[in-house]
């Protein structure tokens, strides 16, 4: 009888596991403004981080049991004294970072352009807190960190090149000279370098092409860490810039990280993005995931032909799904956020009052002007979004413009907004910054004693709507998602969405609502 008992539990197991691996999985992974993913595996937990520009907190931090499910625990850099951001637009602020871990040490090595260039951080625990920057002197971006035998080494691209010196991990203190060992297979832009040990040989992973459409994935290798290098003649080992790929809605495949599974099998994270309304990007690069055929003494083949889509059809880890975002934030007091929230540069923190419920923000400048702007949001996770909030009118300030922004980079936004004017005059607009082109509409609001603001979007427009009695919307303004692409206004980044305050005076904010309407694959 206990034989049969355990032989049922046995069986019961097998069937579990067995419904939880999965034979497809729909790409990106993390959607949205997530670029430059850089993964490592610690037992059977993953952990992944991104670049954030000028963003504040900076860094966000992932965790994931089977790659395709990723729930965002934290942000690396969450104090001020860790990521000075003065200026950073769009263009500049944190780079590609790298995450390892080597003897019980998390290390997340990373750029501030244009704020004191390469540093790294450590913590025992992913989910913080991470110590203070660790300034280090080889420069060039996307600095990455290799373990072996105790030593520390570093590769980045100072000079367009890759370059390998020795480092203290603890101090951050250079022990070698910096030595020249890859320039890539001709692509522009040699960048985004790993190291690898596999088979008695160090593989150096690259992207080339610059982070657009010919953005693409390299490799070479040798038998000792300070070269030479010789590159795989199957070069680039993933791009959708070719005739296969051509056609694709992903583009600007490149800027990868190789992990290897508990049970052996290979993947590869990078950076891509997806083609709405032409060939317009504006959510940013986004995190992507592909299996990788990595057969001992040979060459890794990302997903059989180095292309890849958003539907891939492989065998699974055991999936194991996390929770979402709630869909409604109501302000606590004491400003305790999730770790999505957002802010532009290092928050002027007086300009954030959290109450029971709402969030009073008070103006600093304007968004256009990116001194500290007040905005507080989070990055478009989908296509397909409705984001909602309820300005109250009565507290509103004489001179204060607050509302709702779609924003790309300083001087490429839309924005949904209610003005009370310095004779207390109520409005309710729409205006947009593409470059030196700004325009709007506006309606009067007649003293309505509050309003609610609402932005949806489908791939190729944004909906911007107001509502003074709560269930009637009127459409006051359609805007192009292409307007706001990286290929219009620029940057590095994706669109963001969010509430701010501009002019003077302050606002009161009731909620925020973001509803992600895309529905990811499963099987």
């Amino acid at each position: 009888m206990k034989r049969n008992l355990l032989a049922f539990c046995l069986l019961s197991v097998t069937l579990f596991i067995a419904a939880q691996s999965g034979r497809q999985y729909s790409n990106p992974v993390i959607p949205g403004f997530h670029p430059d993913p850089s993964v490592c595996k610690v037992g059977d937990d993953f952990y992944l981080v991104n670049s954030s520009f000028q963003y504040f907190p900076g860094v966000p931090i992932y965790h994931s049991k089977d790659l395709v499910n990723w729930e965002q625990i934290g942000n690396v850099l969450d104090r001020e004294s860790q990521i000075p951001l003065k200026g950073a637009s769009s263009w500049l602020g944190i780079y590609a970072p790298t995450i390892r871990y080597n003897d019980g040490v998390y290390y997340m090595i990373t750029t501030n352009v244009g704020n004191g260039g390469n540093f790294m951080v450590t913590a025992t625990d992913p989910k913080g807190p991470w110590s203070e920057p660790i300034w280090l002197k080889q420069q060039g971006i996307d600095p990455s960190l290799y373990f072996e035998d105790g030593k520390c080494y570093m590769v980045s691209n100072p000079g367009d090149c890759i370059y390998l010196c020795e480092i203290d991990p603890k101090t951050g203190e250079q022990l070698t000279e910096s030595k020249a060992l890859w320039q890539g297979d001709g692509g522009r832009y040699p960048e985004g370098p790993h190291i690898y040990k596999k088979d008695g040989y160090y593989y150096l992973l690259i992207s080339e092409g610059g982070t657009e459409l010919a953005h693409h994935l390299t490799i070479a290798r040798s038998r000792s860490i300070e070269g030479p290098y010789e590159s795989n003649p199957s070069n680039p080992i993933l791009t959708n810039c070719c005739r296969l790929g051509q056609l694709k809605q992903v583009q600007g495949t490149g800027h990868g990280d190789f992990v290897q599974a508990s049970d052996g099998s290979w993947w590869v994270v990078f950076l891509a993005y997806r083609n709405f309304g032409g060939s317009y990007h504006h959510l940013g690069r986004e995190t992507y995931l592909a299996p990788v055929e990595w057969k001992e003494g040979e060459w890794p083949v990302v997903n059989g032909n180095g292309t890849i889509d958003t539907l891939v059809q492989c065998k699974t880890l055991p999936l194991a799904p996390v929770s979402r975002p709630s869909l409604r934030t109501d302000f606590k007091k004491g400003g305790k956020l999730t770790p999505e929230w957002i802010y532009i540069q290092n928050p002027i923190k007086e300009n954030y009052l959290f109450k029971n419920g709402s969030v009073q923000l008070t103006a600093h400048g304007t968004l256009t002007e990116n001194n500290q702007p007040t905005f507080l949001g989070v990055r478009q996770e989908g296509v397909n979004v409705m984001v909602e909030t309820e300005l109250d009118t009565k507290t509103l300030s004489n001179g204060c413009e607050a509302g709702l922004t779609v924003y790309q980079i300083h001087d490429g936004h839309y924005d949904l907004s209610v003005v009370k004017d310095e004779k207390g005059k109520l409005l309710v607009k729409t205006s947009y910054r593409l470059k030196s082109i700004h325009g709007g509409e506006q309606v009067d609001l007649d003293g309505a004693p509050s309003v609610k603001l609402r932005i949806r979007s489908t791939d190729e427009n944004y909906y911007f709507e107001y509502s003074l009695d709560g269930n009637t919307y009127e459409t006051l303004a359609v805007q192009s998602t292409a307007m706001v692409s990286t290929e219009v206004v620029g940057g590095f980044t994706g669109v963001t969405i969010g509430m701010f305050a501009q002019g003077s005076g302050s606002a009161e904010f009731k909620y925020f609502v973001n509803d992600i309407q895309d529905k990811k694959v499963e099987d």
